[in-house]
């Protein structure tokens, strides 16, 4: 196991590179970031050649691109163009962020495989089929439209919640916002769920353990829930960062200061040194993720060893 986790983190270095250095490059073809910090007004020609220096713009992309993963392993991830260190903005995003996902991650986990694991043992019958047109539709509804109409109702027609959450952003407010970014992946662990408990109940691993007289919870749980989340925690550890990534909507929405906030202000702004550092670290989360989700295949599944 040793040795394959030191195979796997060698293995991560030119995958780190490769996707840190195509985002380099993207970033910095979104525009001209001197006109970004002039506004409506365009700069004169002395005051964007001194700002061009002062961020090291006038040095060319490659050269750029070595600076900032020099700075990167010493912790510097450079300055955003307001003077605010990147590093900062972190500390007070990612927490946030993390915080919502935990919620999000929870709802999946809780609700989706528990309605997956209900439908697949009921295939066919009412809730089944119940269920099955839940999730369709809510898979067919925009995020920012679940967002905004449980905002309305929950937060300005009923007060049951604060439309907008405070810049504390406690685990109680994110309850709904984490309701929401988990909405779709919901339903899609729900599905899958289903789908895998389904197809496994009837193999030759569960009709022996039934045939030992083992009780059905036992069953369920030991045998057949074991062996079907292989797929389902695949598409959880790999949705951990798209939800840290992608919650830019729901942030809008509820007025949430975390990594998407601050990923829309870069772009927004055209701010490269922020947008590159935060996408960098979610680069880092991804890479981390799928690490941890091929560990647990071996925790899962016994037939499964890494040598």
């Amino acid at each position: 196991m040793g040795g394959y986790v030191v195979r796997r983190l060698v293995q991560m270095v030119p995958v780190f590179i490769g996707a840190t250095l195509l985002i380099f490059l993207m970033v910095n073809v979104m525009g001209d970031p001197v006109a970004g910090l002039c506004g409506d007004r365009q700069c004169d020609p002395a005051t964007a050649a001194q700002l061009r220096k002062e961020f090291g713009l006038d040095k060319p992309v490659w050269q750029q691109y070595l600076t900032y993963m020099g700075n990167l392993f010493t912790g510097d991830f450079g300055t955003a163009f307001n003077g605010q260190e990147v590093t900062e903005l972190m500390s007070t995003a990612f927490p946030v962020t993390i915080r919502l996902t935990v919620v999000a991650i929870v709802f999946q986990v809780v609700i989706g495989i528990s309605l997956g694991v209900v439908t697949g043992l009921r295939r066919g019958r009412p809730v089944d089929t119940g269920v099955l047109l839940l999730t369709l539709v809510v898979i067919s509804v925009p995020t920012f439209v679940t967002g905004l109409l449980l905002q309305l109702l929950l937060g300005v027609e009923w007060g049951w919640i604060r439309p907008s959450v405070s810049p504390d952003a406690p685990f109680g407010e994110l309850i709904v916002p984490g309701l929401v970014l988990a909405s779709v992946s919901l339903a899609y662990v729900t599905r899958l769920t289903r789908t895998s408990i389904a197809e496994n109940r009837t193999s030759d691993y569960v009709r022996t353990a039934v045939a030992k007289g083992l009780p059905r919870r036992r069953v369920v749980t030991r045998h057949l829930l074991r062996n079907s989340l292989i797929p389902v925690v695949t598409f959880i550890g790999a949705d951990i960062g798209f939800l840290m990534g992608g919650a830019i909507v729901t942030e809008r929405i509820f007025n949430i200061h975390g990594v998407g906030y601050q990923l829309y202000q870069g772009i927004l702004r055209q701010n490269t040194q922020t947008v590159v550092g935060f996408v960098t670290v979610l680069v880092l989360v991804f890479l981390l993720c799928n690490l941890v989700v091929d560990l647990l295949y071996a925790v899962l599944d016994p037939r499964i060893r890494y040598a």
